[in-house]
């Protein structure tokens, strides 16, 4: 079984940075796409940033030049860094993988979310 383990997330005051990271484990071929989002109360969940297998990179309007995706193929690892946050970040974020498994079957993976709440 694969899974996803989420660290880094908490209360922070606005303007602050925080750092989210997660990995993979578990019996999987390879992994393409990893990425961050994030459901505020009452709103559906919404990309924040994608980071290809070779490091191609996209992120939402509402956090360009602020949020930088990044990731490690060896450990199997994403990191997204946020810098500058508004209180308008405040929500759960989530990690996910596009996972292929061994046989590759392709299957879209979810870690259980960390908290994120920037203060004024």
């Amino acid at each position: 079984q694969v899974q996803l383990v989420e660290s880094g997330g908490g209360l922070v005051q606005v303007g602050r940075s925080l750092r989210l990271s997660c990995a993979a484990s578990g019996r999987f071929f390879s992994i393409n796409d990893m990425g961050w989002y994030r459901q505020a109360p009452g709103k559906q969940r919404e990309l924040v940033a994608v980071i290809t297998s070779g490091g191609h990179t996209d992120y939402a309007d509402s956090v360009k030049g602020r949020f930088t995706i990044s990731r490690d193929n060896a450990k199997n690892a994403v990191t997204l860094q946020m810098n500058s946050l508004k209180p308008d970040d405040t929500a759960v974020y989530y990690c996910n993988a596009a996972v292929v498994r061994i046989g590759y079957v392709r299957e879209s993976i979810w870690g259980q979310g960390t908290q994120v709440t920037v203060s004024s």
